[in-house]
């Protein structure tokens, strides 16, 4: 089984956040294959969803814990369903990537992303598959960790809500093909 998280904090306050990008992407993935959404197992602490792409039994995730301790419900999913660490893709946001882009990795550092460290934690490796979708800087004076849990403006909702699209696309492509994946997001662009 391949697993794909969306990371997130869960909640109506958080919605459309930038920190809460990875989630849209695995929702819009879900919602272009019919999936429902349940929270099960319930140990897990995570919304789940199963669906099947190219034959392959693939489990949507979001964890129903705060970004950075959200190792914990990444982790029990990948235990329950004896999934190797090299089958997970997490899908998150990135301050350091320019708004809008995408990159496709496996493995590597967290780069100061405390969701990501929680999941490589819990998880004792850092081998597992990673979306980042950039969501821009925080403007100069401003704390990193607020700018991330401010909504996108009007302005920006068109460039991310094309990166979203774009980042379920490459997390369906990832199922059967990871480095097409790879290379595709990084050769593509929103359009501005």
């Amino acid at each position: 089984m391949q697993i794909i998280v969306g990371l997130r904090n869960p909640g109506k306050a958080y919605e459309a956040t930038r920190h809460n990008v990875g989630a849209e992407a695995v929702t819009a993935l879900g919602i272009s294959h019919g999936a429902s959404w349940r929270r099960r197992p319930l140990r897990s602490r995570c919304e789940t969803a199963t669906l099947r792409i190219g034959g392959r039994r693939v489990l949507l995730g979001m964890p129903l814990r705060m970004m950075n301790v959200s190792g914990g419900p990444v982790s029990y999913l990948v235990r329950y369903n004896r999934a190797a660490t090299e089958d997970v893709l997490v899908i998150h946001d990135d301050i350091d990537l320019p708004f809008g882009r995408l990159r496709f990795r496996p493995g590597g550092s967290a780069g100061g992303h405390n969701g990501v460290k929680s999941v490589a934690r819990a998880l004792g490796s850092e081998g597992f598959w990673r979306l980042k979708i950039g969501v821009g800087r925080p403007p100069s004076g401003m704390d990193p960790a607020a700018y991330v849990l401010k909504p996108f403006r009007r302005t920006e909702r068109d460039v991310i809500d094309q990166a979203v699209e774009k980042s379920a696309e490459l997390a369906e492509l990832w199922v059967e093909n990871p480095l097409a994946a790879r290379q595709t997001a990084g050769e593509w662009r929103p359009l501005a």
